[in-house]
């Protein structure tokens, strides 16, 4: 099932503009909280306004995020949205100009360096964090035989299961839930 709030990238300019660390890090800000103020953006990543403003510029710019002025009390107040939930690109689909594939290498490659810094995060937490998500946290790794098209069709099915878990209604029981980050990988290699 293709997901139509995800923005397939062919871009590298777009790339180029979601190839830093705190611009991925607002993005990541925004899909957990929604839409924003360069106030509550700052506040939640601990840089000073003016620097989340440069890089919401730089954002919107690639129509990544836009502005969301419905959500404004008065004409000061200036909200921000994603435009698309989520991002995919292929390295391939850069080939063809060796400075766009370097671009899209570094956006892979920051992506990757993300997904281990949270993971690494978490083992670094302290007895008493790690302590409260008792058995939740997890991780886990296999090695499978697949043809390239039984691969995306594991992908696809992984990729609906989470979404599944992302569009579910939040049941309104009272039970705190805090943002958890969760990854996989389907790719070949040699053990």
């Amino acid at each position: 099932m293709e997901n139509l709030d995800v923005r397939h990238v062919t871009d590298s300019r777009v790339l180029a503009a979601m190839s830093h660390p705190l611009r991925r890090r607002l993005m990541d800000v925004f899909k957990v909280h929604g839409p924003s103020t360069v106030g509550l953006l700052a506040e939640r990543t601990g840089q000073a306004p003016a620097n989340v403003s440069h890089h919401l510029k730089m954002l919107a710019a690639a129509e990544l995020v836009a502005e969301a002025p419905e959500l404004a009390r008065d004409r000061r107040e200036r909200w921000w949205r994603l435009v698309s939930r989520g991002v995919r690109w292929s390295n391939t689909d850069f080939d063809a100009d060796p400075a766009d594939r370097a671009v899209a290498d570094a956006a892979t490659s920051l992506t990757l360096d993300r997904h281990v810094a949270l993971a690494r995060a978490w083992h670094a937490a302290d007895e008493a964090a790690q302590a409260a998500w008792g058995d939740g946290p997890f991780s886990t790794d296999r090695w499978l035989h697949l043809t390239p098209e039984e691969l995306g069709e594991l992908g696809r099915e992984v990729i609906d299961l989470l979404a599944r878990w992302a569009d579910r209604k939040v049941p309104d029981d009272g039970r705190r839930r805090e943002p958890v980050f969760l990854f996989a990988y389907g790719v070949p290699a040699k053990p």
